[in-house]
């Protein structure tokens, strides 16, 4: 495929992926380390070389499937969660995974708070904890209407989706009462929320191959807007197949963002002009995880069986990968508004 006088580069493949369902996936902010979480209680980290090349650097485990992770800011540490109802945190430089947290059902997702010390985990026990690393015991909680789906924070803003399809924005110097609460634009279940890097407001993906794109203060409404995407035939068609929108990664640069789904497709957008800006061929299998490196010259995804489809819905022959692809400014860069 050509754009202008630029050519596609490939994709490339990271070695040595999970052998089960991938969950999460996770760039470093300081560093080219990249990690993912997998159903077969794993979490992998590899180094991304300059070429594209990848290089497995560390593994450890849970003592169930492993459901999200993320990098500390310094780049020194990575947290991750699991069904074992447990938050586990690997240390770089010591090449050792020690337990920090503690829920009374699977942890869903986790975000780093204020620095590197606090780590906020949500799980399916309808609870957020905050954790300070420097003591054995929660500083904090929050009691949720349900079970935590998704969770993502930037700057001061936290923002938790849960399985009733309520949504909670949080600000973090007071990050135990929601500043605002309010029903998910979208009418089916959420599958994940991503706050701007802008600040100031999230995109909300859902089973109905749909993003919402709201901003958190009322007063910018104006703003807030939903489009539908992820779906095979007409999309205002009765009888178009809907996917789940099961990733949402805003570019650490330009403020754009990725959209990766069930159907296997991925879509690059630009919000504020309300334009798709690059469609991709459909890969081989669903996207259950994606994120763009801290430079946003690399998106990677994972493709393996997200469970969309239930049990009867996975296939033996479907591979389970982690791939790369370069990104090239001008396919995320944002364009102006079209009359």
């Amino acid at each position: 495929m050509m754009l202008g006088n630029q050519p596609q580069p490939k994709d490339i493949e990271v070695t040595a992926p999970p052998t089960d369902g991938i969950s999460d996936l996770a760039f470093s902010k300081t560093s080219d380390l990249l990690a993912a979480t997998s159903w077969n209680n794993e979490v992998r980290i590899w180094e991304i070389m300059g070429d594209g090349s990848s290089t497995a650097k560390a593994m450890y485990n849970h003592d169930a499937p492993a459901l999200c992770c993320q990098w500390s800011p310094d780049g020194g540490k990575l947290a991750s969660g699991g069904a074992d109802n447990a938050g586990k945190l690997f240390d770089v430089t010591t090449g050792q995974a020690t337990q920090f947290a503690k829920h009374d059902a699977p942890i869903k997702s986790l975000r780093w708070i204020d620095g590197a010390n606090i780590v906020a985990t949500g799980s399916w026990d309808k609870t957020i904890k905050y954790w300070d690393l420097r003591g054995p015991s929660p500083v904090s909680s929050v009691a949720l209407n349900d079970r935590l789906y998704s969770m993502d924070a930037h700057g001061p803003l936290l923002v938790a989706a849960t399985a009733d399809r309520n949504i909670s924005m949080f600000d973090m110097s007071n990050p135990t009462v929601p500043f605002r609460t309010m029903d998910s634009p979208l009418k089916l279940q959420t599958r994940v929320v991503s706050c701007f890097t802008t600040g100031g407001g999230f995109a909300v993906g859902s089973i109905e191959g749909r993003v919402a794109i709201q901003y958190t203060d009322i007063k910018d409404n104006q703003g807030n807007f939903s489009f539908k995407c992820h779906r095979e035939g007409a999309p205002a068609a009765r009888d178009s197949t809907v996917f789940a929108v099961n990733a949402i990664s805003f570019h650490p640069v330009f403020g754009t963002f990725a959209t990766a789904g069930s159907d296997g497709g991925i879509t690059f957008w630009d919000k504020d002009s309300k334009q798709k800006l690059k469609v991709f061929t459909k890969k081989a299998g669903p996207i259950p995880a994606a994120t763009f490196n801290r430079t946003g010259t690399i998106y990677a995804y994972a493709v393996s069986y997200d469970w969309s489809k239930g049990h009867s819905g996975a296939s033996p022959d479907l591979k389970n990968s982690i791939m790369l692809c370069p990104v090239l400014e001008s396919d995320i860069k944002p364009r102006k508004k079209t009359r």
